[in-house]
């Protein structure tokens, strides 16, 4: 069944999405946000938020749901969205995976990415209870733990970006451990880079990973049969797009798999369709989606606006 077209579509409910429609409404604007239900950050609690510190994620999403009701030009739908398409007359049209169908003038893709667990045993287990991925969404309330760790894998498998990350965990802890996983030239050049005694670093091969009974400790069990145990590890896996739908419109990606979007505002290489949250963001933070979700809101009414008009816009 299709929907009448409306002003712009939004396909996901999470802060981007959400933020993105309550810039939209805001000019009386008809739109409707697609929400499959599923989000990267779906429990744990957000921090970096004004008056949301160290709350329920879940809770935000139902205020800012609600908050939308009092406009009227708002629908929100709890749907899976298949693929999606630019239209010959010019109108994204979105197909459901239950075959609805919902088409506006403009698409906003407010989709996140999905983390890429590490082909390393007991990772999964041990992630966001005892792996963090960034040091301001979570480490301050373990802050009084002995020490820390740091894995330098994949996107974190350097110098450079794994002393990064030690420099912030040494803030929460005394001493920080980057292990390199078997990488003895990375060592080294962890080595020859730093020489704080905070912070250590360890080559041995790890063999498996396990989440202690108590808070975010981890244990590492290394290949030579001995074991260690941190206070928490950070790590930032690998991630990819969620859903297929920058390759159904042929959308442009940045060299880190992210939709490439032109600032301020946030179109992509498709007239038309914009992007907000962590699809087209390299800093992957609640603010950050929320910051982004206003600009590509923004963006895409004032093109429609235009448009409607005959007059040239800024887009």
């Amino acid at each position: 069944m299709s929907s009448p077209v409306v002003d712009i579509l939004i396909i996901g409910g999470g802060p981007g999405g959400l933020s993105t429609a309550s810039t939209i409404v805001r000019q009386a604007h008809s739109t409707i946000i697609i929400d499959s239900g599923s989000y990267r950050n779906d429990s744990s609690p957000m921090h970096t938020v004004p008056t949301w510190d160290h709350g329920d994620p879940r809770e935000f999403r139902e205020a800012a749901r609600k908050g939308l009701e009092r406009y009227g030009c708002a629908e929100y739908v709890n749907a899976e969205v298949a693929s999606v398409k630019k239209t010959d007359e010019g109108y994204f049209e979105a197909t459901g995976t239950r075959g609805e169908v919902w088409r506006g003038h403009k698409l906003i893709l407010a989709t996140g990415i999905i983390d890429i667990m590490p082909d390393i045993d007991g990772y999964a287990d041990c992630w966001v209870s005892g792996i963090f991925h960034c040091l301001f969404c979570h480490g301050w309330d373990e802050r009084h733990a002995a020490s820390s760790g740091v894995l330098a894998q994949g996107d974190m498998g350097s110098a450079l970006v794994s002393l990064h990350v030690a420099r912030q965990a040494i803030r929460l802890t005394p001493v920080t451990t980057i292990y390199t996983l078997g990488n003895e030239q990375l060592a080294n050049d962890i080595k020859a880079a730093s020489s704080v005694p905070s912070i250590k670093v360890d080559s041995r091969a790890v063999k498996k990973l396990t989440k202690d009974l108590e808070g975010s400790k981890v244990t590492l069990h290394f290949e030579d049969g001995t074991s260690y145990t941190e206070g928490f590890l950070s790590h930032k896996p690998q991630f990819k797009l969620k859903g297929p739908f920058a390759e159904q419109l042929g959308l442009d990606k940045t060299p880190q798999g992210l939709i490439k979007v032109e600032s301020p505002f946030n179109q992509t290489s498709v007239k038309g369709c914009f992007a907000a949250g962590d699809a087209s963001n390299s800093f992957q933070v609640v603010t950050q989606a929320i910051a982004s979700g206003t600009a590509s809101g923004g963006s895409a009414l004032f093109q429609l606006q235009a448009e409607v008009l005959g007059q040239k816009g800024f887009l």
